[in-house]
């Protein structure tokens, strides 16, 4: 806002006319000596008056308008003020408004989702009381009847063990007496009859041991004194149908400790019987004896069929110590699961490989602690399974 610059004309015109008026007056009233410097000196007086009158009017105009100027900004400033305090207000109370409301949808979601939640829990809590107070009444009665089944396990092995041992009784006893009547009869056809009796009790004898070792029965007799390498594998042959086919290549002097000779027969005569088994009608069976540094090996080769290396692997997992699962026990292995336990029980090492003769090679180690070097041990006394009919003939 500009100042009006008549009231500063006007004061200019007003102190001008007087201070002009004044000035002529003291002229006219002066003396002549003094007249014209006092009108020079009395004029300069006048306009520099004149102008200090129309500096001070014009400069209060000026205040007066900057005045009135700061005066109508402070109104402005104020109500602007007063503007911005009631729109902050007003936000501010529609802010309040709006997180009261945000608040309490959200206390209300919180307690719809909090209930829904401890509902849903509460259901899923009784659901799995009922699960489990189900499971355990199935737990209950599949473990009652793991219970019953495994004392009827119990049970069936016991029974099978009993009846095993009175089968070993018994053909223990069919062997005595037919060697009894060997001797007491010298008619060849009676005494070819009875040796082909004697060799089938043997059979019989043998299945009886194999059930025995199975279900973990006394396994077999057993003697004081050592018996010889020859007497052992005799009387392996002695235990198997196609003896016939069988051909001994042993050279060695070595006798097998009393309390092992048995399992080693026994094994033996299983090893034979699957070679026997797996190979052609009219294929012979091998049998080598060696002596090593760590004890005897007993190699039997066929001529059957080749077993693959899978084949090899799973004979061998059926005679390792280490695995002795009887779950999946099928007829054709059931010698092998019983040379595994009887290689477990003696510290026999068996072990399967392709023959040279085409068919599959069978060895087993006898540990130096089965075997003794006794000057005369003892050959199998008259209770142990018969020889074979040809060699008894």
């Amino acid at each position: 806002m500009r100042p009006s610059f008549r009231p500063t004309a006007l004061a200019l015109l007003i102190s001008a006319a007087v201070t002009g008026a004044l000035t002529l007056w003291a002229v006219v009233a002066a003396p002549d000596a003094v007249r014209t410097p006092l009108a020079w000196g009395a004029a300069g007086a006048a306009v520099l008056l004149s102008i200090c009158v129309a500096v001070t009017v014009h400069t209060l105009g000026t205040v007066r308008a900057l005045r009135a100027q700061r005066s109508a900004d402070n109104q402005r400033f104020t109500a602007e003020t007063s503007r911005l305090v009631s729109a902050s207000a007003a936000e501010a109370q529609r802010f309040t408004a709006e997180t009261a409301r945000i608040k309490a949808a959200a206390s209300a979601e919180t307690a719809r989702v909090t209930a829904e939640a401890r509902a849903e829990n509460e259901r899923i809590a009784a659901e799995a009381a009922a699960e489990k107070a189900r499971l355990s009444v199935t737990v209950d009665r599949l473990t009652a009847r793991a219970t019953r089944a495994e004392t009827e396990r119990s049970a069936a092995v016991a029974a099978c063990a009993n009846a095993a041992g009175r089968m070993q009784a018994l053909a223990t006893s069919m062997l005595a007496d037919l060697r009894e009547m060997e001797h007491r009869h010298t008619d060849e056809s009676v005494l070819g009859d009875l040796l082909h009796l004697d060799h089938r009790t043997a059979q019989a004898g043998r299945l009886a041991d194999s059930i025995a070792v199975l279900t973990g029965a006394r396994s077999g007799r057993r003697w004081a004194k050592p018996i010889v390498m020859e007497s052992i594998l005799r009387g392996a042959m002695g235990r198997i149908g196609s003896y016939q086919r069988v051909r001994l290549h042993s050279t060695s002097d070595v006798a097998i400790a009393g309390h092992a000779a048995e399992g080693v027969m026994h094994a033996l005569a299983e090893l034979l019987d699957n070679a026997a088994n797996f190979s052609p009608p009219t294929a012979e069976v091998h049998v080598y004896v060696e002596e090593v540094p760590a004890g005897i090996v007993i190699t039997v080769e066929d001529s059957g069929l080749v077993m693959s290396e899978v084949q090899l692997r799973r004979a061998e997992q059926a005679v390792s110590a280490d695995h002795q699962n009887l779950t999946n026990l099928s007829g054709t292995r059931l010698g092998l699961a019983v040379v595994g336990r009887l290689a477990r029980k003696h510290g026999l090492t068996v072990s399967f490989r392709p023959s040279a003769r085409g068919g599959t090679g069978a060895l087993m180690m006898l540990p130096q602690d089965l075997i003794s070097r006794t000057a005369a041990p003892a050959a199998l006394p008259d209770r142990a399974p018969a020889a074979p009919p040809a060699a008894a003939a």
